[in-house]
């Protein structure tokens, strides 16, 4: 067992990180922009409404703000204070702070990532229990919280969503917001804790896993600093929660960088497999993968009773769809020839000449229009009939309904609505997903802004190409085939 128990309180614990009533910043300027006065602005323009107190040395006033001389001088304890200061100064910032201070994260860097700095971030860790803060960081660059209104990154979705995030890496972490804001991936929260010199990875999963408003969670990692604790945390969990892991320092050489990057010391690839295969976690290999496992639990519920295997794959494009049955072949999925039974449904329904009713379903532009689109509900229907299928995906070109009549009878809308209709009966059996393919023209590419924020709404994945759907699927199976082997 960990040296460290699991923490009973940990919701009263670490919820003021992310949901803090009032943050100072340090490191604000009075005369130029720097990163603390753009915390300022985004967290305002992000809707905070608790108080906001600059820290500077001289200054009376920071960005509109009365300013502070130190931590100890403020009027009220403030559950987060955001230091961007150079690295000498926070060990006297830090230890005065006089028990103003709960959770203190420290973006600068220069410490444990060099081996000049080690012994100076040792000392910040000691200055914050001192000045009675707990530290997030150093070299990390922020939080970011729909929900509590904290954020590092401007112009960011201010929905609050079930996916919760742990990163090692700040410019990952930005990524993953607007990446994952585009996608409709929505965060309960997402914290950046660079080198993880007090709070690490380990004490925010433990959060995750105990927070209600997070049902997936993320974890970007270099390294692990308490691995028997990591085992003992999931061990304990029971895969309760989909998690979901992007590793970086996996090969010789990206454990050097790692080293570089946060003073990682990156743990045997070995001992990380058979963390992923005792603990059920969901291994992505890239930062898009991951993002697209990630909305695939937030919009999906999994299904350990029949694990995905099946897949039926619809839509127009002949080529694509070939292809596409390859790629579900490639990550552990199938796209199984329909039986007779299925199939003779099918063939009653007369549709236009081109169009194959094997699977993958490969209909041509003629045969969706045919209707006004109803047909793809009465398709759906036959094919879903045999009972067999765990999930459908459905793929467009919108290229091919753009600039044409179609797009003045919204045939695309009325194919995604009749789909719909189809899984509002089947959802409970079957995942639904939608793949919405862009030639890359203005004209597409709006079109399909508008169909996927739609499709969200109503709580159905989307996604921009067929690779991208398969992975996502292939993780919710491994997730599902996890739980349905624990009640075996």
């Amino acid at each position: 067992m960990s040296d460290v128990p699991p923490d009973p309180n940990v919701l009263e614990t670490f919820r003021p990180l992310v949901e803090p009533r009032a943050i100072a910043v340090a490191g604000a300027s009075a005369s130029s922009v720097t990163l603390g006065n753009e915390i300022i602005n985004h967290v305002r323009n992000f809707g905070f409404k608790g108080g906001i107190y600059p820290i500077h040395p001289s200054a009376e006033e920071v960005e509109g703000l009365r300013a502070y001389r130190t931590f100890a001088d403020l009027p009220e304890i403030v559950d987060y204070a955001y230091v961007s200061v150079a690295a000498p100064s926070i060990p006297g910032l830090l230890s005065g702070a006089g028990g103003k201070v709960r959770f203190a994260q420290v973006s600068s860097s220069g410490f444990g990532e060099t081996v000049a700095g080690k012994e100076l971030e040792d000392h910040i860790v000691a200055a914050a229990r001192a000045g009675g803060s707990r530290l997030v960081g150093p070299n990390c660059i922020g939080i970011y919280c729909p929900k509590g209104h904290l954020t590092w990154v401007g112009g960011v979705s201010p929905e609050p969503g079930p996916v919760g995030i742990v990163t090692q890496s700040g410019g990952l972490g930005t990524n993953m917001i607007r990446r994952g804001n585009e996608r409709g991936v929505r965060f309960s929260s997402l914290v950046s804790v660079g080198n993880s010199a007090d709070i690490g990875p380990n004490d925010l999963l433990e959060f995750y896993l105990a927070d209600p408003d997070t049902r997936v969670v993320g974890l970007y990692l270099e390294d692990i600093k308490d691995g028997r604790r990591f085992f003992d945390i999931l061990r304990a969990a029971a895969g309760a929660k989909p998690v979901i892991l992007l590793r970086g320092g996996r090969s010789r050489e990206g454990r050097r960088a790692a080293v570089s990057h946060t003073g990682a010391m990156a743990s045997d690839e070995r001992v990380w497999q058979a963390a992923v295969r005792q603990l059920g976690l969901v291994q992505a290999e890239t930062l898009d993968e991951f993002m697209d496992i990630l909305l695939a639990f937030q919009m999906l519920t999994p299904r350990p009773s029949k694990p995905t295997e099946n897949v039926v794959l619809f839509g127009n494009g002949g080529g694509i769809s070939v292809m596409g049955t390859d790629i579900f072949s490639s990550v552990g999925l199938s796209v199984p020839a329909f039986s007779e039974e299925t199939r003779k449904p099918l063939d009653d329904l007369n549709l236009p000449p081109g169009t194959s009713v094997e699977n993958p379903i490969d209909t041509p532009r003629s045969t969706l229009r045919v209707e006004g689109a109803g047909i793809v509900e009465k398709i759906l229907e036959a094919a879903y009939a045999s009972g067999d299928s765990d999930a459908l995906v459905m793929h467009l070109n919108i290229a091919s309904f753009v600039g044409s009549a179609d797009q003045r009878f919204n045939i695309l809308e009325n194919l995604i609505q009749n789909a719909l209709h189809v899984r509002a009966r089947m959802e409970a059996h079957v995942h639904f997903a939608l793949v919405l393919r862009s030639d890359g023209s203005a004209e597409a590419d709006e079109r399909k802004r508008a169909d996927r924020t739609q499709a969200l709404a109503l709580g159905i994945p989307v996604f921009d190409e067929i690779p991208e759907v398969a992975r996502a699927l292939a993780g919710v199976s491994r997730y599902e085939r996890f739980l349905a082997s624990r009640n075996t």
